[in-house]
Protein backbone atom coordinates (compact mmCIF):
# COMPACT_ATOMS: atom_id res chain seq x y z
CA UNK A 1 0.00 0.00 0.00
CA UNK A 2 1.34 3.62 -0.52
CA UNK A 3 2.57 5.75 2.26
CA UNK A 4 -0.61 7.74 3.27
CA UNK A 5 -2.69 4.46 3.76
CA UNK A 6 0.39 3.19 5.82
CA UNK A 7 0.14 5.64 8.06
CA UNK A 8 -4.04 5.29 8.38
CA UNK A 9 -3.51 1.82 9.48
CA UNK A 10 -0.45 2.79 12.06
CA UNK A 11 -2.29 5.48 13.46
CA UNK A 12 -5.72 3.56 13.64
CA UNK A 13 -3.47 0.80 15.51
CA UNK A 14 -1.81 3.70 17.75
CA UNK A 15 -5.34 4.86 18.89
CA UNK A 16 -6.37 1.56 19.58
CA UNK A 17 -3.76 1.08 22.05
CA UNK A 18 -3.84 4.55 23.11
CA UNK A 19 -7.91 3.38 24.16
CA UNK A 20 -6.74 0.68 25.70
CA UNK A 21 -4.27 2.71 28.60
CA UNK A 22 -7.13 4.34 29.29
CA UNK A 23 -9.26 1.03 30.13
CA UNK A 24 -8.87 1.50 33.93
CA UNK A 25 -11.30 1.06 36.56
CA UNK A 26 -12.16 4.66 38.10
CA UNK A 27 -11.47 5.61 34.76
CA UNK A 28 -14.72 6.75 32.02
CA UNK A 29 -15.98 4.98 28.74
CA UNK A 30 -15.38 8.62 27.51
CA UNK A 31 -11.51 8.57 28.22
CA UNK A 32 -11.15 5.55 26.09
CA UNK A 33 -12.46 7.68 23.05
CA UNK A 34 -11.09 10.71 23.93
CA UNK A 35 -7.52 8.78 23.19
CA UNK A 36 -8.79 7.67 20.42
CA UNK A 37 -9.54 10.31 18.66
CA UNK A 38 -7.32 12.93 19.72
CA UNK A 39 -4.38 10.99 18.55
CA UNK A 40 -6.28 10.29 15.40
CA UNK A 41 -7.40 13.94 14.28
CA UNK A 42 -3.43 14.91 15.65
CA UNK A 43 -2.32 13.08 12.98
CA UNK A 44 -5.33 14.21 10.13
CA UNK A 45 -7.82 11.56 10.00
CA UNK A 46 -11.33 11.03 10.62
CA UNK A 47 -13.39 8.66 13.74
CA UNK A 48 -16.28 6.88 12.69
CA UNK A 49 -19.12 8.01 14.59
CA UNK A 50 -21.66 5.54 13.74
CA UNK A 51 -19.86 2.43 14.95
CA UNK A 52 -18.70 1.79 18.51
CA UNK A 53 -17.01 -0.80 20.26
CA UNK A 54 -18.90 -2.68 23.39
CA UNK A 55 -19.51 -4.72 26.55
CA UNK A 56 -18.40 -8.30 26.32
CA UNK A 57 -20.65 -10.72 28.27
CA UNK A 58 -23.29 -13.28 27.09
CA UNK A 59 -24.78 -11.53 24.08
CA UNK A 60 -22.83 -10.17 20.93
CA UNK A 61 -22.92 -6.15 21.50
CA UNK A 62 -23.83 -5.19 24.94
CA UNK A 63 -23.88 -2.17 27.27
CA UNK A 64 -21.83 -0.36 27.24
CA UNK A 65 -20.87 1.24 24.04
CA UNK A 66 -17.36 2.73 24.09
CA UNK A 67 -17.52 5.78 21.18
CA UNK A 68 -14.16 6.49 19.59
CA UNK A 69 -14.54 9.78 20.30
CA UNK A 70 -15.56 12.39 22.83
CA UNK A 71 -14.62 14.47 25.98
CA UNK A 72 -12.81 12.77 29.02
CA UNK A 73 -14.76 11.68 32.28
CA UNK A 74 -17.99 11.16 30.99
CA UNK A 75 -20.53 8.32 30.61
CA UNK A 76 -20.15 5.07 32.05
CA UNK A 77 -17.41 4.64 35.08
CA UNK A 78 -15.12 1.61 33.73
CA UNK A 79 -15.13 -1.18 36.85
CA UNK A 80 -12.67 -4.14 37.40
CA UNK A 81 -14.23 -7.33 36.42
CA UNK A 82 -15.38 -5.71 33.02
CA UNK A 83 -14.77 -6.92 29.88
CA UNK A 84 -14.63 -4.67 26.29
CA UNK A 85 -14.15 -4.53 22.96
CA UNK A 86 -12.31 -1.16 21.55
CA UNK A 87 -12.80 -0.82 18.13
CA UNK A 88 -11.40 2.23 16.38
CA UNK A 89 -12.64 2.90 13.05
CA UNK A 90 -10.78 5.52 11.42
CA UNK A 91 -11.11 7.07 7.95
CA UNK A 92 -8.88 8.51 5.09
CA UNK A 93 -11.14 11.15 4.70
CA UNK A 94 -14.38 12.15 6.41
CA UNK A 95 -16.08 10.48 8.85
CA UNK A 96 -19.16 9.91 7.21
CA UNK A 97 -20.12 6.04 6.27
CA UNK A 98 -22.83 4.48 4.74
CA UNK A 99 -24.29 0.60 4.68
CA UNK A 100 -24.16 -0.50 1.12
CA UNK A 101 -27.30 -2.59 -0.42
CA UNK A 102 -25.92 -5.99 0.89
CA UNK A 103 -26.82 -4.83 4.08
CA UNK A 104 -23.99 -5.43 5.94
CA UNK A 105 -20.62 -3.69 3.92
CA UNK A 106 -19.68 -0.31 5.46
CA UNK A 107 -18.25 2.26 2.91
CA UNK A 108 -16.48 5.56 3.60
CA UNK A 109 -18.96 8.33 1.99
CA UNK A 110 -16.08 9.96 0.39
CA UNK A 111 -15.04 6.79 -1.11
CA UNK A 112 -11.75 7.04 0.69
CA UNK A 113 -9.68 4.16 2.59
CA UNK A 114 -10.51 3.29 5.96
CA UNK A 115 -8.68 1.31 8.86
CA UNK A 116 -10.26 -0.58 11.67
CA UNK A 117 -8.76 -2.74 14.87
CA UNK A 118 -10.45 -4.03 17.47
CA UNK A 119 -9.00 -5.80 20.82
CA UNK A 120 -11.13 -7.34 24.02
CA UNK A 121 -9.90 -6.83 27.25
CA UNK A 122 -10.68 -7.43 30.93
CA UNK A 123 -10.31 -4.20 33.29
CA UNK A 124 -8.43 -5.72 35.79
CA UNK A 125 -7.25 -4.41 39.46
CA UNK A 126 -3.50 -3.51 37.99
CA UNK A 127 -4.71 -2.10 34.64
CA UNK A 128 -6.13 -3.39 31.49
CA UNK A 129 -5.29 -6.71 29.49
CA UNK A 130 -5.39 -7.65 26.12
CA UNK A 131 -7.34 -10.71 25.88
CA UNK A 132 -7.45 -11.34 22.12
CA UNK A 133 -4.46 -12.59 19.90
CA UNK A 134 -2.28 -9.73 19.17
CA UNK A 135 -1.48 -9.41 15.29
CA UNK A 136 -0.13 -6.38 14.41
CA UNK A 137 3.47 -5.79 14.02
CA UNK A 138 3.23 -2.10 12.58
Amino acid sequence: IDQEKQKLVDITHQSLMLGIKEAKAGNYVSDIGHAIQTHVEQNGFSVVRELVGHGIGTDLHEDPQIPNYGLPKQGYQLKEGMCIAIEPMINLGGREIYTAKDGWTILTADGKASAHFEHTIAILDDGPKILSKVSYNG
